[in-house]
């Protein structure tokens, strides 16, 4: 075999492994997703909902896999999202007294919000409030890719 037979196989296999690998990181978390609620389950939960916002795909940090559209409904005891998200894994949902929607701007604010919960589904989610937090103080919630430090979505609320 020669060098060049060589190095060309060496690339092509090292492509394939890491296309097999970004591959996985995308489809993983939609394979190992629980079962999206209903859109008649995140309505009757909406309905007790005091504030709602829009999530829009056409936010300064996001783009064409990070992105989150739908209605949102914050209530003290739920936050349910009646849309879709773009899939990934490790999202996480704060709620912010400052509006942000970039990365930049997550990351100093990050230290004044509150993170509610994880969220495990990209079709509709329903994500329970802990007791402790008091969604009146926060205007805004968040999407956030914790394992990739990538901003995705947020409304504002209030």
């Amino acid at each position: 075999m020669t060098i060049k037979k060589t190095i060309t196989l060496l690339i092509t296999h090292l492509l394939a492994g890491a296309f097999g690998v970004a591959l996985g990181i995308y489809l993983l978390p939609i394979l190992t997703a629980p079962t999206a609620p209903t859109p008649s389950e995140v309505t009757s939960l909406s309905t007790q909902a005091q504030y709602s916002a829009e999530f829009k795909r056409d936010l300064a940090g996001s783009d064409f896999l990070h992105w989150g559209k739908g209605k949102v409904s914050i209530s003290p005891t739920k936050i349910t999202l009646m849309g879709k998200l773009a899939p990934g894994p490790d999202y996480k949902l704060y709620l912010s007294s400052k509006f942000v929607e970039t990365e930049t701007e997550f990351n100093q604010e990050k230290t004044n919000m509150v993170l509610v919960g994880n969220v495990k589904t990209f079709d509709n989610f329903v994500v329970n409030v802990p007791q402790n937090i008091d969604i009146t103080k926060y205007n805004t919630v968040i999407v956030w890719c914790e394992s990739f430090g990538q901003f995705i979505t947020s409304a504002k609320y209030q």
